[in-house]
């Protein structure tokens, strides 16, 4: 179990790399229409980007599971996206017409298509990463020689992409209808699957999974086709393609992240100790600022998810209520990063009934700040300014006065050495590590650090938040840790 749970980790941290490249894409989309700036040079752009995502899933998820994030992965992705859908398509065509050869006449009517969309592009995305890790070491005889090494990689991944895509010639048919009544199902059942979805979002978030719930909502489920006659897939691009019925999944996250985190910040301030408070307060009022200007609400989640488990399973909850409550009152809206104040301005003439998102998230708001104050203050909960020991300063602060080498060496140390760090990687505010063992850690050497919580799942998975420099933190003390290296990071 330690084992797949660390292998969903890899996936979700290299899902992020091609989804940082939806904002781009969805500021030219959006920009270019004719309600906003009217310029088909950038719609055309946008539209581009957002019509080619699972090739970009399937390099991007390649560059992010190879071991040092090298190109030549991303290039076996392109590769093993394009033989696993003709293969793939092939077949299929094949069993309709109960031949491996085509017709004099070519395919005949009635021909269905199959469609892997997003899935093809993480399926192929992760074969070409594996490949590479694999074979990206490979030797072959003298006279094959040129083509040993990184070379070797494309080659043998488009080999296992044939056979692969062969395979899912045969089942994908099955699972497409198996997800395409899922998908009715949830947009059709009167709300339940709006709940489902936006509390297993948020349940999810510790584990570091939620992107691989994201990724089937937001890019797979339902279809719609446009005027031109394109048909697109997924919550997000249905909503940005004009579907009247997209935005239903992510509609529901703009009250939670622009209004009911911050006020869930604003009583952690409130309850801070009186001594605490100028400490805690510009740490708090940033992670709110973060939260309500972007989406990006880790900062404040991990500062309440492990020391009160009840509240954030609340959290995930009332999550999942938001979604059904916007759903209820015919909020229709969506986002190309998160649910925070940019996107919902950008997308503001073409969301539907977008206004009535700043009374439900006020009416959450008032919700989470009574239901923090009374469950921090109830059971005395250590959340931010309320520790029996002095809290540190911020990592921030510590960073601008140490430097990020300083830091790294010293987070080093805190995690057992150099040589109890197995895997170590980043994501947008976490630092993602497989440990020989994470028994020893203490998690108040870590916020002595700066860090605001420390996630470990069982022995060896170990998540450390530390806010947005994760990254930069990451390639320093890469700098120090034998065999990875810093300067692919």
């Amino acid at each position: 179990m330690q084992k797949v749970l660390a292998a969903l980790q890899k996936l979700g941290k290299a899902l992020m790399l091609p989804i940082a490249s939806l904002p781009i894409a969805g500021l030219l989309l959006r920009l270019g229409q004719s309600d906003m700036l009217n310029i088909p040079l950038l719609a055309d752009s946008g539209n581009a980007l957002f019509s080619n995502l699972p090739l970009l899933f399937a390099i991007g998820i390649a560059v992010g599971l190879a071991k040092d994030n090298n190109g030549a992965a991303g290039l076996a992705g392109a590769v093993a996206y394009f033989v696993l859908n003709a293969a793939g398509q092939a077949v299929n065509h094949a069993l309709q017409i109960g031949s491996f050869f085509m017709p004099a006449a070519g395919l005949p009517e009635g021909i269905t298509e199959i469609n892997m969309a997003h899935f093809g592009g993480i399926i192929a995305g992760v074969i070409a990463g594996l490949c590479y890790n694999r074979f990206h070491s490979a030797k072959l005889p003298d006279w094959l020689a040129f083509f040993g090494g990184r070379r070797f990689v494309p080659i043998v991944t488009g080999g296992v992409s044939l056979v692969l895509g062969g395979l899912l010639g045969t089942v994908w048919p099955t699972f497409q209808k198996g997800l395409d009544a899922a998908a009715n199902w949830m947009t059709g059942s009167g709300g339940l699957g709006e709940f489902i979805y936006g509390t297993l979002n948020r349940l999810l978030l510790p584990f570091g999974l939620h992107h691989v719930v994201n990724t089937a909502v937001w890019f797979n489920f339902g279809t719609y086709t446009g005027a031109d006659g394109k048909a697109v897939s997924g919550d997000l691009w249905r909503f940005f393609a004009g579907d009247p019925h997209g935005g239903v999944f992510t509609a529901g996250f703009f009250p939670i992240m622009m209004f009911a985190l911050p006020a869930a910040a604003l009583a952690m301030y409130v309850c801070a100790k009186k001594e605490n408070k100028a400490v805690v307060g510009g740490a708090l009022f940033s992670v709110a600022l973060t939260a309500f200007l972007t989406g990006v609400t880790e900062p404040i989640e991990f500062m309440f998810m492990f020391l009160a488990p009840v509240l954030f399973v609340l959290h995930a909850a009332l999550t999942g209520l938001s979604l059904v409550v916007c759903n209820m009152l015919g909020i229709r809206d969506s986002f190309t990063f998160s649910a925070g104040l940019f996107d919902y301005l950008i997308n503001w003439t073409k969301a539907a009934n977008g206004w009535m998102i700043i009374p439900v998230g006020l009416v959450f708001a008032v919700v989470y700040f009574f239901l923090f104050v009374f469950f921090i203050k109830k059971f005395n909960l250590k959340t931010p300014g309320r520790e029996d020991d002095e809290e540190t300063s911020s990592f921030s602060a510590l960073v601008d006065d140490q430097g990020f080498d300083n830091i790294a060496k010293k987070y080093i140390a805190a995690l057992g050495g150099a040589e109890n760090i197995k895997e170590i990687d980043s994501c947008i505010t976490r630092i993602r590590l497989t440990l020989v063992s994470n028994k020893e850690l203490n998690e108040k050497d870590f916020k002595a650090l700066g860090a605001s919580g420390v996630m470990k799942a069982g022995t060896q998975v170990t998540q450390i938040i530390v806010g947005t420099k994760a990254e930069l933190l990451v390639d320093a003390m890469k700098k120090y840790l034998p065999g990875h290296d810093h300067a692919t990071a």
